[in-house]
C-alpha cells in the first residue's frame, strides 16, 4: 500500500483561505494528512456551509504565539500567507516568515514556500535557473528575496524549507493573478481577451492544481531533500503570447473571440491610489521579455512534472470562475 496514502502526519497551513494555501491544504488532506488552518476568524470558517473541512485554528500569523501555538506537533508549515489586496507588504510579509521559522525550529517541521518569478531582475532573464542571482527592481521582488534569504540563514540552525517556483499561475480557485485580473472577468462569458503580453513574445504559466501536486510529491520525498531545497517548475510554456489566448477561445467556443492589448499607459495615472495597479505597473518587464525557467532540479527528484492539459486547465479555470455557461442536465426521462 502507497506510505503516501496512509500517512498521519500533520501540517500547518498559513494562507488556507488563498489560491495557494487552499489548493495545497486540500491536496494535504486528500493524501492523508491532518491539516490545521490558522485564521482570525477561525470559528466562522468552520461553520460556514461547504467550506474545507480543515481544522481551524483561531490564531493570526503576524502573532508568533499564535504560530508556534498552532504548529505544535506538526511535520509540514505551509506558508502561504500574504496582506490582501498588496498592502502594507513590507511591514507585515517580514514578521510573518519570522514566525513561521521560530514554529519550525521549535517543531523540527519544514517550511513549504510557494516561490514567485518576482525575485530576478532583468539581468536574470530569460533562462534564471535556481541559482540565479536575485536583484530584483521591484518592492515586492525586494521582500521575496529577503524572506528566503531568512530561510537559508536559518538552515544554518536547523530549519528545513522548501521552495518551489513557478510562472504566472492559474487555475479554479487561484485568487489572485493574471489570468483573473487581467485577461478575463471572472463571472461573466468573455467577449474579449486582454493579452498583458505581446503576440510573438514567450511567457510561462503554471497550472495551480499542478503546482500543488508538485509541492505535494518534493514534501513526500523528504529524504531527496536538502535542507535548504528550491526548485523550478516548467509548467505551461506559452512560446508565442497566443497559445493561452487561443486555449480560451476553444473553451469559449469562439475561435474568433477578440483579443486586445493590455492598457499599460493607464496604470500609471491610477496606480498611487490602487495598490493593484501599482503591482502590476512594477511587474510589467516581465511581460516585455521570455521569462522560461528550466525544471531539470525538479526532474531529477521526480522524473515528471506534474502537467495538465492545457485546454483542460483553460476550462476548468473558467468553468471555476464562473465564465462558461452551465452545463445543462440532461433529461433521463428522454432516454
Amino acid at each position: 500500500m502507497d506510505n503516501a496514502l496512509t500517512t498521519t502526519k500533520t501540517a500547518l497551513v498559513l494562507g488556507a483561505t488563498g489560491g495557494i494555501g487552499g489548493e495545497m491544504a486540500r491536496k494535504l488532506q486528500a493524501r492523508g494528512w491532518t491539516v490545521r488552518a490558522l485564521h482570525r476568524n477561525a470559528g466562522n470558517m468552520a461553520a460556514r456551509p461547504g467550506r474545507d473541512r480543515f481544522n481551524w485554528i483561531q490564531g493570526d500569523a503576524m502573532q508568533r504565539a499564535d504560530v508556534v501555538a498552532a504548529a505544535r506537533g506538526v511535520d509540514l508549515i505551509v506558508h502561504a500567507v500574504n496582506p490582501p489586496g498588496y498592502q502594507r507588504w513590507a511591514e507585515l510579509i517580514l514578521p510573518m516568515i519570522d514566525n513561521s521559522i521560530a514554529a519550525a525550529q521549535d517543531f523540527g517541521a519544514r517550511i513549504l514556500l510557494p516561490g514567485t518569478i518576482y525575485n530576478y531582475g532583468p539581468d536574470a532573464l530569460p533562462h534564471p535557473d535556481e541559482e540565479s542571482p536575485q536583484r530584483p527592481v521591484t518592492r515586492k521582488g525586494a521582500i521575496r528575496v529577503e524572506m528566503e534569504r531568512r530561510l537559508q540563514a536559518a538552515s544554518a540552525d536547523g530549519v528545513r524549507s522548501l521552495i518551489v517556483r513557478a510562472g504566472d499561475f492559474f487555475g479554479p480557485q487561484a485568487g489572485n493573478n493574471w489570468f483573473s485580473q487581467g485577461m478575463i472577468k471572472p463571472g461573466k462569458m468573455p467577449t474579449a481577451i486582454t493579452n498583458p503580453g505581446k503576440p510573438g513574445l514567450g511567457h510561462q504559466w503554471t497550472y495551480l492544481p499542478d503546482l500543488a501536486e508538485t509541492m505535494m510529491q518534493l514534501t513526500e520525498r523528504e529524504e531527496a531533500l536538502a535542507p535548504f531545497a528550491r526548485f523550478h517548475m516548467l509548467g505551461h510554456w506559452d512560446a508565442d503570447g497566443m497559445q493561452m489566448v487561443n486555449a480560451i477561445r476553444r473553451a469559449v467556443g469562439n475561435t474568433a473571440l477578440p483579443m486586445r492589448s493590455f492598457p499599460w499607459w493607464l496604470l500609471a495615472p491610477a496606480a498611487p491610489f490602487v495598490p493593484l495597479f501599482k503591482e502590476m505597473q512594477e511587474m510589467r518587464y516581465l511581460w516585455q521579455q521570455p521569462v522560461r525557467m528550466e525544471n531539470t532540479r525538479l526532474l531529477e527528484v521526480l522524473g515528471n512534472e506534474p502537467h495538465t492539459p492545457l485546454d483542460e486547465a483553460v476550462r476548468t479555470t473558467l468553468e471555476g470562475l464562473a465564465c462558461l455557461p452551465t452545463p445543462k442536465l440532461r433529461d433521463t426521462t428522454m432516454a
